[in-house]
């Protein structure tokens, strides 16, 4: 008996292999704009330990929404300030 198996996992079949059934739950439904997506990807791209512990700890779409806040207020302020300076 493996220590997975121990601690009551169980595996599926899938071909020859057996895999064990995990799952990443605790991952609240938000929508991620533009914003946050290209967050997702610069730290996919740069940052893949960070953004495997945020995966794997269900904090990631939390994380991103987060992102996607700060990043609209700015954008939103910039082009407020612009559109003033503009008339």
């Amino acid at each position: 008996m493996t220590e997975f198996e121990k601690l009551d996992g169980t595996y599926r079949q899938v071909g020859d292999y057996f895999l064990p059934n995990l799952e990443i739950g605790g991952q609240d439904e938000v929508l991620i704009g533009v914003w946050g997506r290209r967050h997702q990807r610069y730290l996919k791209a740069h940052h893949r330990v960070r953004y495997y512990n945020l995966l794997t700890a269900g904090t990631l779409n939390g994380y991103l929404a987060e992102i996607e806040l700060q990043a609209q207020t700015l954008f939103d302020g910039i082009v407020r300030r612009l559109s003033e300076e503009e008339n």
